[in-house]
């Protein structure tokens, strides 16, 4: 898999190069977790979108042909939102709900999050997981 990286300064994923300038190789779970964490999985019906007036439930192309296997996460719906108790444990929820295939699917025997305020309006999200290929252990910063 081509390796994608987080730049913590940017807040953002970035691909990663090699020494020659080429695509990286990523053997670990970093992009796996990047891009489902960070993807906009489709809102439900029942979720309270950022901005109700536009009605975009965002996600992914290839969810309107699989409803069963989801891609990405519902953080972004968390964009507005106060800087609360009840956000953060939501953003947990998000994160585990967006990672929960790598233990369905064999890659990892357990995944645990956690979510704490850093700052105003920054988010940490602490996650480790214990995977076929080792311990992955990483913190994202996100701002909400």
């Amino acid at each position: 898999m081509i390796a994608v990286g987080w730049n913590s300064t940017e807040l953002r994923g970035e691909l990663q190069l090699t020494a020659t300038g080429g695509l990286a190789a990523d053997p670990a779970l970093t992009t796996c977790v990047l891009l489902s964490l960070f993807l906009d999985r489709r809102a439900r019906a029942d979720d309270a979108l950022p901005d109700p007036t536009g009605g975009d439930r965002r996600g992914w192309v290839g969810d309107a042909f699989d409803t069963t296997d989801r891609i990405g996460s519902r953080l972004w719906l968390l964009e507005r939102e106060k800087q609360t108790e009840e956000t953060r444990r939501r953003a947990e929820e998000y994160a585990a709900e967006a990672l929960d295939w790598l233990v369905e699917d064999g890659l990892a025997t357990a995944v645990r999050i956690a979510a704490e305020w850093l700052t105003t309006g920054v988010l940490g999200l602490r996650i480790e997981i214990d995977a076929a290929t080792g311990a992955f252990s990483e913190t994202f910063v996100i701002r909400l």
